[in-house]
């Protein structure tokens, strides 16, 4: 009977060690992750007039950025920021490839933060790897627990943090130190906690690989002038080793010595010389190493760079180009409009809801009468005092309950049962346009209106 052999499929997942190198680079890639995570752990508990000054606070329906304070009627701005946002990642893909993914993605960012934290308990590159396949002492013991403690620290912080961001940071440290956190407060921050350890900790270039989209349609944005990080084989070819400062006329090779120098030091354990693949996040740390060995070997630096396919093969780059262009204008555009709207936005709304259960009511003095609800939402940060009236048929008067003016404190809804009475010759039958302002007592340029209807009686 014949042997049967069987084939896994699927490739045993090795944990990829980078190599740490320095340069330009590098440290641009470094001081990108401390800049924001600097400004992810430190902005929840800057203040702004007595109250936290980036707080979104969902029960409240309230959203502080700083001098500024947003309610749900203006999800429009949200809507405004994540077109921006998407076009600014269309633009800056267009221009140098996945950039964002080498500098600025939470997944980089705080994948660079867990490296360094295993960099201090377990040492550099070679000192990782050979604990990696070392028996299991003490030692290994020691730097290993070490290790996890300060990934769950650190992942813990990262959670009680986000979640500070949605309740007052100061109120939840007090409710953490006291072990009286909500069933809400302690999931979250358990979430993301585990979310951060998982991604950061575990799987890491696993995300870019399989789970982000990014490297699926990154290829949709790219052309043949999109700066990329590559290999320039036409200089590099046929590789092999030789010694230092061997010219290449005497060695007949190109000036890549092929130490794979470039492959240990991407986060994604990629190979470059193969040229342009989805798994690459354009970080550069290859071509940071690959320039020291250039360097080394007494060879001009750039035979791994940014650069693009058309200056490759010979061809004039071009930064300028339709898509870009096009992406650029579109997103100044937006930008312009959305610090017009923000600069031009009243702290003032005004909402009017007419009574359901009467249409109109006749009063005794022989006028027409309607009741209206007018929800006044004062979005400033000091009270305000509002004086109300009513336009658009003529001799019609406002009453109001309470009587105008009327305060509205800061941040708060208030609202006013009124009634619009006018003479019941002042318009034929049907439906007629009313409009209700709201202006503010100290400040002309403060002021609302809103549109309503009015049903006068047939005739």
């Amino acid at each position: 009977m014949a042997s049967v052999e069987t084939q896994s499929l699927y490739a045993k997942h090795e944990k990829i060690h980078a190599r740490e190198v320095d340069g330009f680079f590098s440290r641009l890639r470094k001081s990108a992750a401390i800049l924001l995570l600097g400004v992810y752990y430190v902005l929840p508990w800057l203040t702004w007039s007595g109250r936290q000054a980036v707080l979104f606070d969902l029960p409240a329906r309230k959203f502080y950025v700083f001098g500024l304070t947003m309610w749900p009627q203006d999800f429009i701005y949200l809507s405004w920021l994540l077109i921006m946002a998407a076009l600014l990642l269309f633009v800056s893909t267009a221009v140098a490839g996945r950039v964002w993914c080498g500098y600025a993605c939470p997944q980089t960012v705080w994948t660079e933060a867990f490296v360094w934290l295993e960099r201090l308990t377990e040492g550099r590159y070679s000192k990782r790897k050979k604990l990696d396949k070392a028996p299991w002492t003490a030692e290994k013991i020691l730097r290993r627990s070490a290790k996890r403690i300060v990934w769950l620290l650190f992942a813990a912080w990262t959670g009680f943090t986000f979640v500070g961001y949605f309740t007052p940071i100061d109120a939840l440290a007090a409710r953490v130190v006291s072990l009286d956190l909500g069933p809400w407060e302690t999931f979250w921050i358990c979430f993301y906690s585990f979310a951060t350890y998982g991604n950061a900790g575990h799987l890491r270039e696993q995300v870019c690989k399989y789970m982000c989209p990014y490297a699926r349609f990154q290829s949709a944005m790219f052309d043949r002038d999109t700066l990329i990080v590559s290999y320039d084989a036409g200089r590099g070819e046929p590789r092999g080793p030789r010694k230092r400062g061997a010219p290449s006329s005497e060695t007949q090779l190109g000036d890549c010595v092929d130490c794979s120098i470039c492959v240990q030091v991407c986060p994604t354990g990629i190979d470059i010389r193969k040229g342009l693949q989805y798994e690459c996040i354009t970080c550069a740390a290859c071509v940071d190493a690959c320039d020291q060995v250039m360097d080394k070997m007494a060879y001009p630096r750039g035979l791994i760079r940014y650069t693009t396919q058309n200056v490759l093969d010979g061809k004039r780059g071009r930064v300028f180009r339709p898509r870009t262009l096009i992406y650029s204008s579109l997103l100044g555009l937006l930008f312009a409009a959305f610090l017009f709207s923000l600069y031009t936005r009243t702290p003032l709304g005004l909402d009017v809801i007419r009574d359901r259960n009467a249409v109109y009511r006749e009063t005794q003095a022989g006028d027409i009468e309607s009741v209206y609800t007018l929800k006044l939402l004062n979005k400033s940060n000091s009270p305000i005092e509002l004086a109300l009236t009513v336009s658009g048929l003529p001799g019609a008067e406002l009453e109001t309950d309470p009587p105008s003016p009327v305060s509205v404190e800061a941040g708060e809804v208030s609202s006013v049962v009124t009634r619009v009475r006018v003479p019941a010759d002042a318009a034929g039958p049907g439906g007629h346009d009313v409009i209700f302002s709201a202006g503010s007592v100290s400040d002309a340029a403060l002021s609302a209106s809103h549109r309503a209807r009015f049903f006068m009686p047939p005739r």
